[in-house]
């Protein structure tokens, strides 16, 4: 029987002005415990003058998670922070019952060449947490649990892995850790969470006798006993946590276990009835 239950492909999605690789939400499965998007970006080549610009823009009933691998971008929100995320830093913004928010690069990034290159996710929250005060959280790189195991560079994004737990707030158990595995190396992926998966950012790692191809999400089958093994040098996440019993919908960048709430938030938006983003009168209509 296969340790993995289901393989995600990365899709090529055109964000205006840069390309990023779609992993979550897939057809054939929208959650992975709590994760219910998740974005590779990058690497992308920016000369000066050059930026990335994501518009303000909503959410509900989530919590977005930006971690970097190489460049840095600049979050603005409607309540009012202003924060330059850098490689190896953790933005966590809980957007709960509705935030505004852009991502861009500072003046100071446009002016020089550079290369951005991270995950964006999106964490869906337990529903008695769907309506909370929205908030926003930074946590540099240097306050992350930095570990290795077996040879194996280890850092715990969020949650809990390994012994380890991140300062990050979270609303229900999951783990998050980036892992860089040097040619024949083994990881075991952690046992105590009922749904997991990897994302291989580069490299080819195998898990029993099944490769696994860059920029593909191989899901664990519940319970298994995984152990992955580096056959290049390897740089991939661990992600999951526990299931989330509701369904979950999703449109555009709204998440709830209510589709009439997902229906007020398409009308909020519309008309105006989320907070702004000081300082940043642009924004991303709703599709239609």
């Amino acid at each position: 029987m296969s340790l993995i239950s289901l393989t995600i492909p990365s899709r090529m999605k055109d964000l205006g002005g840069f390309t990023v690789g779609r992993i979550l939400p897939f057809a054939k499965r929208h959650l992975v415990g709590p994760f219910i998007f998740l974005d590779h970006m990058g690497p992308a080549h920016f000369t000066a003058g050059q930026g990335m610009d994501v518009r303000p823009h909503p959410h509900i009933g989530l919590a977005t998670v930006t971690y970097l691998f190489e460049g840095g971008m600049l979050h603005r929100d409607s309540l009012g922070t202003e924060q330059e995320i850098l490689a190896g830093d953790v933005n966590w913004m809980t957007a709960g019952r509705g935030i505004t928010h852009s991502e861009r690069n500072s003046d100071a990034q446009r002016s020089q060449t550079r290369t951005v290159h991270g995950l964006q996710s999106w964490v869906a929250l337990p529903k008695e947490f769907e309506e909370v005060e929205p908030e926003f959280h930074h946590h540099p790189a240097k306050n992350l649990p930095v570990f290795e195991i077996g040879g194996v560079a280890l850092k715990l994004i969020a949650g809990t892995a390994y012994g380890h737990t991140a300062p990050v707030k979270i609303f229900s158990p999951l783990f998050y850790v980036e892992a860089k595995m040097p040619a024949g190396t083994q990881l075991q992926v952690p046992a105590e969470y009922a749904e997991r998966a990897l994302y291989l950012i580069s490299g080819e790692v195998r898990v029993d006798e099944e490769v696994v191809q860059e920029r593909t999400m191989p899901v664990f089958a519940e319970g298994a006993d995984v152990m992955i093994t580096a056959t290049s040098d390897a740089h991939l996440v661990l992600l999951g946590g526990a299931n989330l019993p509701e369904q979950r919908y999703i449109f555009w960048n709204f998440v709830s276990t209510s589709e009439a709430r997902i229906e007020q938030a398409k009308v909020d938006w519309k008309t105006g009835r989320f907070a702004k983003v000081n300082g940043d009168d642009e924004f991303i209509p709703l599709p239609e």
